[in-house]
């Protein structure tokens, strides 16, 4: 098995690997887009966090890698062995990395019921595919900008919709497809239509790091790792374990992350003032910001983590003029904070909400 470089040997580019172990902690971020010129280690940070992310339970013989913790979740075949009292065995695995080929087909992404068996012998075959596969691990995709609009609105809606459901001619089959969905692409090749910029969670721009120590710790980093590529690793796999351990902490405290009225006010406003359409970056922002909070290992949202959240999740979404820059900096969009939740007023909107609980409805007091 190859050794892979390093997640915690990647110099600067901090925008990109927050982004990256965001999605890590909840993968129904909706995932992280990725661009930039080439040479920015944008494929070495997708393959190094799927490396590093910890190992997995599983059904054991099941193709899918359904998580047994989870029966909702699970896909048609597990739930009908269930339901005929089957116990289920299991076992770990590690995250696996799926590498989707630019030419990939609908067929070769979302699988293929075989018909004519249905028909002729009544049986129901399904064949998966790379959606299977990638269920509780990373895909990633290179050149997203030259993959089918079609095969990437379907990888979207999965992504989303964490399952994935294939329907012909009345027969139906059903598994469970999450995981952390990559994209990386070089801006000069050519840009994402709008509709499915929008569809990335998060979004981060990056260029080759300007200053000279950088570049020369780049390049010594480099040849140790072709060097010895063992010796590379075992240097940076207390860091490696520690950054994992954070991770696998965090995806245990996610669910009990509180937020307040307040918060989500100052997280409407925002998205208003930026003249944001729609209502995707609002959730966006809020599900990052509480991941982030998971990843410090504070018990509830603060200010930070939204405008730590608003910065990836809002440039791609900004209306902007050709040749336009839209890098939005953490400084700014933390003064707007302040000036928002200033507006709404000590002590209003700030009792605890957890997931699930029933919200008052708010509204932000009139301006004079």
């Amino acid at each position: 098995m190859a050794i892979v470089y390093p997640f915690t040997a990647i110099v600067g580019q901090e925008r990109m690997k927050r982004a990256l172990i965001l999605n890590a902690i909840n993968p129904r971020i909706g995932g992280v887009l990725i661009r930039g010129e080439r040479g920015t280690a944008k494929s070495t940070a997708a393959r190094a966090l799927a490396a590093l992310l910890p190992e997995v339970e599983v059904v054991a013989d099941c193709r899918f890698g359904c998580d047994p913790d989870d029966p909702a979740s699970w896909c048609t075949d597990c739930k009908e062995r269930h339901a005929h009292g089957e116990n289920l065995p299991v076992r770990t695995r590690r995250t696996p990395f799926i590498d989707l080929p630019v030419s990939a087909t609908e067929d070769r992404v979302v699988g293929t019921l075989d018909i004519e068996k249905a028909i002729k012998q009544g049986e129901r075959h399904f064949e998966p595919g790379v959606l299977a596969a990638a269920n509780r691990g990373l895909l990633y995709i290179d050149e997203v900008n030259l993959l089918d609009d079609h095969v990437v609105d379907l990888l979207l809606d999965s992504a989303a919709l964490g399952m994935n459901i294939v329907e012909r001619e009345g027969i139906s089959f059903s598994h469970p497809a999450r995981y952390i969905l990559v994209g990386t692409m070089n801006p000069e090749e050519g840009d994402l239509r709008p509709q499915l910029l929008d569809r990335f969670a998060l979004s981060v721009d990056i260029r080759g790091l300007r200053g000279a120590r950088d570049r020369v710790q780049i390049m010594q980093n480099n040849l140790e790792f072709e060097k010895d590529p063992d010796s590379f690793s075992e240097t940076h796999l207390p860091l490696e374990n520690e950054l994992s351990r954070k991770i696998q902490h965090a995806r245990s405290l996610l669910k009990d992350i509180a937020f307040s009225s307040r918060d989500l006010l100052s997280i409407a406003a925002l998205t208003s003032q930026m003249e944001v359409d729609g209502h995707r970056a609002d959730l966006v922002i809020l599900k990052s910001a509480r991941a982030n909070a998971a990843f410090e290992g504070r018990p509830a949202i603060t200010q930070l983590d939204i405008a730590l959240a608003a910065e990836l999740a809002l440039p791609h979404r900004m209306r902007r003029s050709p040749f336009e820059e839209t890098n939005l900096k953490l400084e700014e969009l933390t003064e707007k904070i302040d000036q928002i939740q200033a507006e709404i007023g000590a002590g209003s909107g700030d009792e605890e909400i957890k997931e699930g609980e029933p919200q008052e409805k708010k509204s932000l007091p009139a301006k004079s």
